[in-house]
């Protein structure tokens, strides 16, 4: 019996497949914006997950201090390399700390010029973040005392100047005038945020902060902790040899910062979550509006239907049949409008990525829940109209015209 009702389902489909079609497409609407959406924002939170993993989770962050008066940030405090030594020397929980000062300037190869990221950095900050150089080599410890012109670039670096990326180690470069020769290029790193490190090229720290920048202080200092080490115990030890180093007495606030790289990137998933479950609600308005389309042309199909439910009643059909024969119709037309939307919503969210260079990610739970709800949607607007066919008296039924 149920299969019979399937095939006069489809036969009253495809009676008036225009109409079907035209019905469905609300849901095929919803539904195709559901899967693109959900790919979307599971995309973006594999990115930054990926973006959490690869800054380790052994890093602390040490920054300057900072305060907001009337809007503006204002430095409480300055770091510099005595700091960063004093927590190498002295914090029991670290095994590295790579310092860092970082400088927008002008950059020069040939008639190319670009505005770049320059850090100035010690020769262990390869070591610390895993980064692996894809050719040349890096600048050493006696490149960095005798403030050598050396520099290290990402693998993006090459293409900005129209160099290839093998091309380029030997090269000379300018930086705010001064001479710098390139001695290596580092594999992929990828990006962190607005961040991206395959576009930042490093010079030695003391050339940085003596011939680049004029100053000796420090924007943040790296801090690797040791592998059997929690966060929370290494920045406990840091805080402890910075507020000595900074001769901050009990009771006074820090003129520091110590974080988690990975602190921004958790807000942003954070934000990101939310961000998904706005989308997918919004999506969700369409299927219901399909719904209703659903409801309306069920109820339009039981009117034309009228004597023909007559006839099945005087032949003997229940009442519950032609209630399960309705409620199948409009599951069906649930159905295969949820899996065109499906296939539409696949394709949408592999164009955006082709286009757009987005990473989308399409899974399988996501595809279960949209066409359970589709089908959902079937059964509950196609309850009524198949109702109020079931409870239509035979007698009358055949007298409708």
């Amino acid at each position: 019996m149920f299969w019979e009702f399937v095939i006069i389902g489809l036969q009253s489909i495809r009676t008036n497949l225009l109409r079907g079609f035209l019905t469905v497409l609300g849901i095929v609407i919803g539904v195709a914006s559901f899967i693109a959406m959900v790919a979307l924002s599971t995309g973006a939170q594999q990115a930054i997950d990926d973006q959490i993993q690869s800054l380790g989770t052994d890093i602390l962050l040490v920054r300057p201090g900072n305060r907001y008066r009337l809007g503006v940030s204002e430095a409480t405090g300055k770091l510099t390399i005595g700091d960063a030594h004093a927590i190498l020397s002295h914090a029991g929980s670290v095994s590295a700390v790579v310092p860092e000062k970082t400088h927008r300037a002008s950059a020069t190869i040939g008639t190319i010029n670009q505005s770049m990221s320059i850090i100035g950095t010690t020769p262990n900050f390869t070591d610390v973040h895993d980064y692996r150089l894809l050719a040349g080599r890096n600048f050493t410890v006696a490149e960095m005392v005798a403030k050598k012109r050396v520099a290290v670039v990402g693998i993006e670096v090459p293409a900005r100047y129209r160099i290839d990326a093998m091309g380029i180690v030997g090269t000379t470069m300018y930086v705010q005038g001064i001479a710098f020769q390139v001695i290596g290029v580092l594999d992929n790193i990828g990006s962190a945020g607005w961040r991206n490190f395959d576009e930042q090229i490093w010079i030695p720290l003391e050339t940085a902060q003596y011939r680049v920048v004029g100053t000796d202080e420090l924007d943040v200092i790296n801090v690797q902790l040791e592998s059997n080490v929690s966060l929370e115990l290494g920045i406990v030890d840091v805080e402890r040899v910075m507020r000595r180093e900074h001769r901050i007495g009990p009771g006074k606030n820090n003129d520091f910062s110590i974080g988690d790289p990975a602190e921004f990137l958790n807000v942003r998933k954070a934000a990101n979550d939310v961000f998904a479950y706005l989308l997918a609600g919004v999506s969700s308005v369409s299927l219901i509006v399909g719904g209703i389309g659903i409801m309306n042309i069920m109820l339009v199909t039981v009117t034309e239907r009228t004597r023909e439910i007559g006839i099945r009643k005087a032949l003997g059909a229940t009442q519950s049949s032609i209630l399960l024969q309705f409620l199948i119709e409009s599951i069906i037309l649930c159905f295969f409008g949820g899996l065109g939307g499906t296939l539409l919503g696949i394709g949408a969210a592999n164009l955006m990525s082709h286009l757009f260079d987005w990473q989308v990610l399409v899974s399988l739970p996501a595809i279960a829940i949209s066409l359970g709800f589709s089908v959902s949607v079937g059964l509950f607007f196609g309850l009524w109209p198949a109702r109020k066919a079931s409870l239509l008296h035979p007698i009358d039924a055949l007298r409708y015209e």
